[in-house]
């Protein structure tokens, strides 16, 4: 309920006296203000569910018009809110990527010791540096020398050089793979489905040479050629390596080189959800408890009347 504050001035001293009165205004004001405030949140929920709705609709709209397939939606581990990454399915996956992929792609922002605590202990990723050679120096004569890899190097690209990638590869420059999960429209359903989509092509299609029909592929004519088989490689852990389970396995490694902080990203706002939450509330009773008086009030002047009236 509303109060009414009345006010009379003198004009000998100026002052304002101040009477509250609660209670003063009547059910019916209060009504017809609680009417139009959820008139207002009824048209303002109405128009941003119109607009999400034409966003929808205008990119579903984008994506048929395209030249390739409809991606497959997976039921990826760390899809969820609440759900984190797959961390042995993302050490398989780096085992598919370092003897499957880094023959033609890099993973410049990926270093040995972003791997410690991930998917290999300290005393395994310093194993793994070891084993490749990696480029140092100069030295006191001025040359540039190999040495084996230590935890704080970067994985080494497969090339020197752009050129010299696409020299390699009949023209065509392999991506680097780092943060190809955020660079590419639903990346990690887009992964899969390329890497599992390889097919030949229809009746009467012909593509050029030393490309190879994915209908995943924008324009359906990739340079890249079928990469995955049944049993190519042995895992670790023993788990069975067909073609959807290297997909897989790759595919979740790729999205942890893009998103490393993905779990700790979820745990803090887990954690930020429960200290906000209450807060909210508290605040929002707070405010409903101390201001509700002040924000409904009405204030009054009066003319002080003449000493002669």
């Amino acid at each position: 309920m509303t109060s009414t504050i009345l006010c009379r001035t003198s004009r000998q001293n100026h002052q304002i006296l101040v009477y509250v009165i609660r209670n003063s205004s009547s059910t019916s004001n209060q009504t017809s203000i609680r009417w139009k405030r959820l008139a207002y949140q009824i048209g303002g929920g109405l128009l941003t569910t119109g607009a999400l709705g034409y966003a929808w609709a205008h990119s579903q709209a984008v994506h048929a018009s395209g030249n390739k397939a409809h991606l497959v939606s997976l039921p990826w581990s760390f899809q969820g809110p609440f759900d984190s990454l797959d961390h042995a399915s993302v050490r398989r996956g780096f085992e598919v990527y370092k003897q499957v992929c880094a023959a033609c792609h890099s993973l410049r922002f990926v270093a040995y010791r972003h791997l410690v605590g991930v998917t290999h202990t300290e005393e395994e990723a310093k194993t793994l540096a070891a084993q490749d050679q990696i480029e140092d120096g100069p030295d006191d004569k001025g040359n540039m020398f190999k040495r084996p890899g230590k935890l704080t190097d970067y994985l080494p690209s497969p090339y020197p050089n752009d050129n010299a990638a696409k020299d390699g590869n009949a023209g065509a420059l392999p991506p680097d793979l780092s943060l190809i999960t955020l660079g590419r429209t639903d990346g990690c359903n887009y992964i899969f489905n390329l890497l599992t989509g390889y097919q030949d092509p229809p009746a009467g299609v012909k593509g050029e040479p030393n490309l190879h029909y994915n209908p995943y592929f924008s324009g359906g004519w990739i340079a890249m050629p079928k990469q995955l088989y049944d049993d190519q490689i042995e895992y670790s852990d023993g788990t069975k390596a067909s073609e959807s389970q290297l997909a897989k396995d790759v595919t979740e490694f790729l999205k942890w080189t893009a998103e490393r902080d993905h779990d700790d990203r979820k745990r803090l706002a887990i954690k930020a959800i429960l200290i906000f939450a209450p807060l909210a509330v508290l605040s929002y009773h707070w405010k409903r408890v101390k201001w509700a008086t002040l924000k409904s009030r009405k204030i009054a002047f009066y003319r002080p009347k003449a000493k002669d009236e």
